[in-house]
Formats: structure tokens, sequence, C-alpha cells
């Protein structure tokens, strides 16, 4: 009777765990064409945002102590979404800062920049310059960089992963070129960065379990 008892308790947990595990279809679509990575050996994760949501804004406190504690087997990059004209100006812009090299610095502060206080227009060059002037950035080499070729290569990749990725909007999170988490599903935040740990999981392979001993 102890063992039938045990049996049936174990049975019972086993099937509980089933459930709280995150459900293809449900928390995550499972794309059919799986999408290049440019992270080899390691398990990608891409944050698509959007300077002006809101909701991305809300996100960054959430997320950058969680990029902060990520294993060395998995490499996070952020990737502007690339719905219309007005994304793609923040994507320009979000990638002429990355070219010269202080878009970690200030991506933060930008943000902050657009949703409060001074409501800056990512869209409006002008008001953009005038701001990373005060910033202490060089806005020749903004300038240069804002309609380099290099920029202009990847704001088209970054439309092709928006679109590879059917990405519907933002924020949105991507594993390792399979896997989109569904959002409309997803109750919080956290929430959302518990599914992104799920599916981290189940995307290692050899390749990412050997960099991770690195």
């Amino acid at each position: 009777m102890l063992r039938k008892l045990v049996a049936a308790l174990m049975m019972v947990l086993a099937a509980g765990l089933a459930q709280a595990q995150p459900a293809a279809g449900v928390e995550y679509l499972e794309l059919a064409t799986v999408q290049p990575t440019d992270s080899p050996g390691k398990v990608e994760v891409i944050e698509f945002f959007w300077y002006g949501c809101p909701h991305c804004y809300k996100f960054e406190p959430v997320i950058t102590p969680w990029v902060k504690k990520l294993p060395k087997d998995v490499h996070f990059r952020r990737v502007p979404a690339m719905f219309n004209d007005e994304y793609a100006q923040g994507a320009r812009a979000f990638y002429a800062l990355e070219a010269i090299g202080v878009e970690e610095r200030l991506h933060k502060a930008l943000f902050d920049a657009i949703h409060t206080g001074s409501r800056l227009r990512v869209a409006d060059e002008a008001a953009l310059t005038e701001w990373l002037a005060k910033q202490g950035v060089d806005t020749k080499k903004f300038a240069a960089a804002y309609r380099s070729f290099s920029v202009e290569g990847k704001l088209k990749r970054a439309a092709q992963l928006t679109q590879g990725y059917k990405i519907e909007g933002v924020p949105s999170m991507a594993v390792n070129g399979k896997y989109v988490i569904i959002t409309n599903n997803i109750k919080s935040f956290e929430h959302l960065l518990e599914i992104t740990d799920y599916l981290i999981v189940k995307s290692r392979g050899n390749g990412a379990k050997a960099a991770a001993k690195k």
C-alpha cells in the first residue's frame, strides 16, 4: 500500500512539473525556419525593442540585471524592431550610436530622455544631435555613422530578423534562432524572462556547453 501511495504521489508530482513547463504554441513559438545567429557555439538571445515603446522602457530595469547574470555560454544582443518608418528612425539612431561606441553608455539615458523630462523625439535628427552633444558625443562622428553604408546594412538585417522571427510587437525575446516567446500569454516581465531561461536550457548543445567551460 505504501509503495502504491509513493508511486501515485510521484506521478502527481511529475504531472505537475510537466504542466509547469512552458509549452510550444502557448508560451513560445518554435520557428519552422531556423534563423542564422551571430554567436557560434553559444546560445544567442535577442531582445527586440523600440526606443519609442513605453513597455520596452519599463522592461529595461528588469532585463538589465538579468543580462548581467547570464552564463558564459549565452550571448545577448539587442535588435531594434523594424515595422515602419518610425521604428526605422529609432533603429538608425541605435546602430549609429553602436557604430561610434557609445550605445551601451547611452542606452538607458536615451530611453529616459524619450520617456521622461524633455520627451526627446528620436526621429528628430536635429533634436537628437543636440541631446547627444550634451552627453559629450562627437556629433560629427554620429552624423557620419547615421547614414553610413554599415548602418544601412544593419537596418536591412534588423528588418530581416524582425520578419524571420515573426515579431509582432515589442518587447519580444527570441532564443537561438529557433524560439520566440508569445507575449500575448505572458503575465509579467519576470514571466517573460522565466520563459527565456527555459528556452536557453532547451537550446543548449555540445557547442554551447563547451563554450561555458572556457
